[in-house]
This record gives structure tokens, C-alpha cells and sequence, in this order.
């Protein structure tokens, strides 16, 4: 159909603009289901139709964020059409964002963190931790390292993180030992850095399924591999580190959104102004 041959040039054009597979395939679906749910041809659709949508998305317990997530794709789409010429008027102009509660994400604090390393019992539950800390790297990104990415000598490591962009991250002291400790003792020959059961290499859902488990002997709420990134993107700019360099580290590309991964203590905050003012 022509909605079929829209929505087919679009994701094409985001494969060669460098988009991963797992964004396109996200732009695939929520865009289908968009057809689906409206009934509508794209060429066709107008903002109440989008609207309607939405209503009834909210009636089905969806939450602002989510919609929020639609719209970002949305407008990609139609607006992507638009500037090809494809359609006369894009449906998505006077769609404005759609406002969210702000949700306040703390990182670990120091005696969560070492609450969560003493219940991590096994070599690589506890170097899997570290890992998760000491870079901030996204899960995704630990679970595709492989042993021969990491330069011992140097301590650091290059990454593939979103749109197979590639950066160094860097290990500290403690994470190179615990890595040390727990590749000496893996007799496999997997080349992954991190493997399961089987010897395969451990994927995120294996990462989500540990750090939950280690979460509840440790008896702290909310264990998972996300926080780890946001509480170390927290502490280096508690330690002074300028915001550029943390997104550099993150992989960011907006400094907008690392700023949304850092936790600001409102104890820092009094502190500086007394020490500025």
C-alpha cells in the first residue's frame, strides 16, 4: 500500500543516516500500530486523528513519557515527510511536547553501593559491578565487550554505544583487579567479557536478572543496570568534573540529556552558593 512505501522510504533513509537496527525496528512498530489503531493513510492523517490516538492510548493506562516517546517518533516521521514533498501538511505541527511529571532519579548512595558489592557473592557478579560503575558504560555496551577490547597496560577500553558510535571509557583501580580475578579463573573460550549460563555471553536481560537478585540480598530497592550510570555521572560532577567532559564520557551528544542523568544535591547546591556569592 502507499502508507507501506512511506514508511519504508523513511526507515530506509534512517538506516543510511546511521540509525541502529533496534531504533529503526522502534520506529517500525509504533508507526504500524499508528496506521492500525487510526485506520488512516499517512497521506491522509491529520492532527485530530493523532489526538484521538492519543486519548485513547491515555485510556489504556499509557503514561505521559511513553506518549512523549510516540510524539519523538511522530514527528520524525512526518516531518521526514515533508521535507521530501510527500505529503502537503504535517500532521504533527501543532502537536506540542506533552508535559511530564518530574520524576527525581537518585543515584546509589555510598552505602547502597557497598551494600550491593558485599551481596555480590561470585567473581563475576562482583566484576560486573564494578564494571558498571567505574565507566558508565549502558548495558548494552558491557554485555558486547569482549576480553581482548580491554588495554590492561593503559586501563581503558573502546565502546560501541548507540548508532554504533564508538568511544573510550576508562577503568579505575579496582575494576582492572576485579576483572583480573575473575577472567583468571574462566576456563572457556568465549571471547565475551561477561558470559551466562552455557559459557554464552551474558546478555541485558541476564545483567537485569543478577543485579535484581544481588539487589534483594542486599536489601536495596530499585537495583538496576541504568543507576549505576546515573550515580556515576552524579559523582564526577560532585567531584568537579566540567559537564562536557562527563557527556563525553556518557556518550552524550546533548549536554540536555546528561544533564537529566545527574542528581543535584541541594547540599552541593547551598554549598557552591556560599562559596560564589
Amino acid at each position: 500500500t502507499d502508507s507501506e512505501d512511506l514508511l519504508r522510504y523513511f526507515l530506509d533513509a534512517k538506516r543510511i543516516e546511521g540509525r541502529s537496527e533496534k531504533t529503526v525496528e522502534r520506529y517500525r512498530y509504533l508507526l504500524t500500530r499508528l496506521a492500525e489503531e487510526t485506520r488512516v493513510p499517512f497521506r491522509k492523517m491529520t492532527v485530530y486523528h493523532i489526538r484521538n490516538y492519543y486519548t485513547k492510548e491515555r485510556e489504556r493506562g499509557i503514561s505521559s513519557s511513553t506518549l512523549e516517546g510516540y510524539r519523538s517518533v511522530y514527528s520524525s516521521f512526518f516531518g521526514w515527510l515533508s521535507r521530501e514533498g510527500l505529503i502537503s501538511q504535517n500532521p504533527m505541527v501543532n502537536l506540542t511536547a506533552i508535559k511530564q511529571p518530574k520524576v527525581v532519579r537518585k543515584p546509589y548512595s555510598a552505602v547502597e553501593l557497598a551494600k550491593i558489592e558485599e551481596a555480590a557473592k561470585n567473581p563475576r557478579d562482583r566484576a560486573l559491578i564494578a564494571f558498571l560503575a567505574s565507566p558508565g558504560c549502558r548495558v548494552s555496551e558491557a554485555c558486547s565487550v569482549n576480553r581482548d577490547d580491554i588495554n590492561f597496560q593503559e586501563q581503558r577500553l573502546t565502546v560501541t554505544g548507540k548508532g554504533d558510535k564508538q568511544r573510550i571509557v576508562y577503568l579505575d583501580d579496582v575494576t582492572m583487579m576485579l576483572l583480573r580475578r575473575y577472567l583468571d579463573q574462566r576456563t572457556d573460550d568465549n571471547p565475551a567479557l561477561f558470559i551466562g549460563k552455557g559459557c554464552r555471553r551474558l546478555e541485558p536481560g541476564g545483567v537485569r536478572r543478577a543485579l535484581k537478585q544481588i539487589g534483594a540480598a542486599a536489601d536495596v530497592d530499585n537495583v538496576h543496570p541504568h543507576r549505576f550510570r546515573r550515580t556515576r555521572a552524579t559523582s564526577l560532577i560532585d567531584k568537579g568534573m566540567p559537564i562536557q567532559e562527563v557527556a563525553t564520557i556518557l556518550g552524550h551528544d546533548k549536554l540536555d540529556t546528561t544533564l537529566r542523568y545527574v542528581f543535584i544535591d541541594e547540599r552541593n547546591v547551598a554549598e557552591a552558593f556560599r562559596r560564589y556569592a
